[in-house]
């Protein structure tokens, strides 16, 4: 749709009415207006807490409805279990989404590669309906703007299904504690650092920043 600074964009979703195919792209219904910063297959799905809307609404005294920032994926935690969010998802987490077949197809199964880095189009999305600081460097601040995916199976997502979480080859990586390296203007020692430039899956603009956080001597 139209957007401010006579851009385009897809940033404002809505909830899905029917199961979505999934590929390596992404969602085959999403779209991006500009793909050289959204979308590909390092940034095939973005999946956002629902913790953060209510943070941003606490922060900020808005009332920012959910699919505003761009999410495709919202979940909700049941039995007690602990919420996906970047203090419990880790780099390398390979979650299933549904049991072994969604409606007569297979069920999608997602890697989490990088954090999401909030961009301008935040506070423009937002703008739009009040008067708001710097939402984006808030945000980002805060490292609250969920994460990306890469598929590693193709197939069926639809509302209301299980999610399980199938893969932890990188317990230590926590969203939580990457944003925390990554904004830290401290240096680290050099074995802090190696075991994140160790994890392949992890997308090398993350990488960038980590090599540039060791203490060197």
């Amino acid at each position: 749709m139209p957007f401010a600074r006579e851009a385009m964009s897809a940033i404002d979703k809505a909830p899905i009415k029917a199961p979505v195919a999934v590929n390596f792209m992404g969602l085959s219904t999403d779209e991006q207006a500009d793909r050289k910063h959204h979308g590909g297959p390092l940034k095939a799905v973005h999946q956002m807490p629902i913790a953060t809307y209510g943070l941003i609404n606490a922060e900020f005294n808005l009332k920012v409805r959910i699919g505003t920032l761009g999410e495709n994926l919202i979940t909700e935690s049941v039995n007690d279990l602990p919420d996906m969010d970047e203090s419990t998802v880790c780099i390398g987490d390979v979650f299933q989404y549904g049991d072994e077949y969604v409606n007569g197809a297979d069920s999608v199964q997602l890697r989490v590669v990088q954090p999401r880095r909030p961009c301008y189009k935040i506070n423009d999305q937002i703008g739009q309906f009040t008067k708001v600081p710097n939402i984006a460097a808030w945000v980002s601040k805060q490292g609250i703007a969920g994460w990306y995916f890469q598929v590693v199976r193709d197939g069926i997502i639809d509302v209301d299904l299980p999610v399980y979480l199938i893969e932890r080859p990188y317990p230590f990586a926590t969203l939580e504690t990457l944003w925390q390296l990554s904004n830290s203007k401290e240096k680290y020692a050099a074995e802090d650092i190696e075991p994140w430039l160790a994890i392949e899956c992890l997308e090398e603009s993350w990488k960038v920043v980590l090599r540039k956080k060791v203490r060197k001597g």
